[in-house]
């Protein structure tokens, strides 16, 4: 067990590689929040991870029921939450993903009208 220094909890131990290799091939390599395909591209490839649906820092265990294959980005929305179920932490994830993409998409737009409106 180590410290999380954080909550001064004791928590279980990262997994180890084979740990995780093995939670992303039973998952497909498919995060299970947003469904992003870990196998289409590298870049893909590269943003997987696996998450504690019950997290590490609230004494959540390392066993498979309790990790699921996600991308880096729904790992860090889903964060140290805890959920009743992995349908609430998928809705939370899902939820919380559409208001950064709005909240991107607003910011790039205005980006755009104010570069059109100084060309002109």
């Amino acid at each position: 067990m180590l410290l999380d220094i954080r909550t001064l909890n004791l928590v279980a131990r990262p997994l180890t590689r084979e740990q995780g290799q093995t939670i992303l091939e039973r998952d497909q390599y498919c995060c299970q929040y947003c469904g992003l395909d870990g196998r289409a591209t590298f870049e893909n490839a590269l943003a997987m991870s696996v998450d504690f649906l019950h997290p590490r820092s609230h004494k959540g265990r390392k066993h498979p029921r309790n990790l699921v294959a996600c991308c880096r980005p729904c790992n860090q929305i889903k964060g140290r939450h805890i959920f009743k179920t992995f349908e609430e932490a998928k809705a939370f994830v899902l939820e919380h993903r559409e208001e950064l993409r709005k909240a991107w998409q607003d910011k790039v737009a205005k980006r755009a009208k104010a570069a059109t409106q100084k060309e002109t």
